[in-house]
């Protein structure tokens, strides 16, 4: 199932003015990082996916519209899911992503990873 695209393009509207957003296709939906850190997604599967961190993680589970997430029977604990109501106005969109963002910003920037070379693999397993 292909993320939503009107809610993809709200969202980088709202990141538009920051030099340090990349767009990443993962978890069958659209992921926004910030300085290498996940920061939000365009779920898939309905709603947005928004990193609140371990310590807001409780309090935010009580918001309306939040649920928890959980990937492969796990719970995934610092972020929750937000179902299409809590941000169908411009306002509670920005609320979610600012949430998110301001979670992201006390993290340490991460390089991007160079991607892994299968023939250098292969040379370092001959020998």
């Amino acid at each position: 199932m292909a993320y939503d695209e009107e809610v993809a393009g709200r969202i980088r509207n709202l990141l538009s003015g920051r030099s340090d957003v990349r767009e990443q296709k993962l978890m069958g939906g659209l992921c926004f990082m910030l300085r290498g850190n996940m920061c939000c997604a365009v779920s898939g599967r309905g709603g947005l996916l928004i990193r609140v961190g371990p310590d807001a993680y409780p309090s935010m589970l009580g918001q309306p519209h939040a649920a928890p997430v959980e990937m492969r029977g796990r719970a995934m604990t610092g972020y929750v899911r937000v179902a299409p109501g809590g941000y169908a106005t411009a306002s509670g969109l920005k609320k979610w992503v600012t949430r998110a963002t301001d979670f992201v910003a006390t993290l340490p920037g991460k390089a991007k990873k160079a991607p892994a070379r299968k023939k250098a693999k292969a040379a370092n397993r001959r020998k």
